[in-house]
């Protein structure tokens, strides 16, 4: 490099991979999460269903939520963006640390994108069925893991978009 050239470094890839690795946690969370639905004296999770009998205070009886069809197509949907968000977060990790970095980024914003088309439909899915399926005469709300199950979606939809992103084609025409 002479005195004359400029170096830029955009650091968009870094970003992305960072993106890709806190949507893969919060995806974790929110599917190991317990509380998706609350109520008074209700619980519900991707998981099991717990209510609480109005007899006994401290007695909660729980089920597993594998029986509806809705329910578990809901984690299907939410395991396959899980999965498709690993392997995006693997190929970019080893794209950038073997240096082969050009390569691989339209297969990771790839599969980015399809995490999120299946998060998307599986957080979109759950409300409509929760509301079509049972009527709680309580207050319910949706609780932080299914909050935590969205913000997953946005960080994987930031990095998708930061891998799409070709800083090279505009740094080559500049200098």
């Amino acid at each position: 490099m002479s005195v004359n050239e400029v170096f830029v470094f955009r650091p968009f890839k870094l970003i992305a991979l960072l993106c890709v690795f806190l949507a893969l946690c919060l995806d974790v969370v929110a599917l190991l999460s317990p509380a998706w639905v609350t109520a008074d004296h209700f619980s519900l999770s991707l998981w099991e269903s717990c209510a609480q009998s109005a007899a006994e205070e401290a007695q909660w009886s729980c089920f597993s939520t594998l029986t509806s069809d809705w329910q578990i197509a809901t984690l299907v949907l939410l395991v396959a963006g899980a999965v498709a968000t690993l392997l995006a977060f693997l190929v970019a990790l080893i794209s950038l640390c073997r240096g082969t970095q050009r390569r691989h980024y339209r297969t990771v914003a790839v599969l980015l994108f399809t995490a999120v088309v299946l998060q998307s439909c599986a957080l979109v899915l759950y409300p409509i069925k929760f509301i079509d399926g049972r009527v709680l005469r309580t207050y319910h709300e949706f609780n932080w893991g299914y909050g935590l199950g969205w913000g997953a979606t946005i960080f994987m939809l930031g990095g998708g978009i930061l891998f799409c992103l070709r800083t090279d084609v505009y740094e080559d025409a500049m200098y």
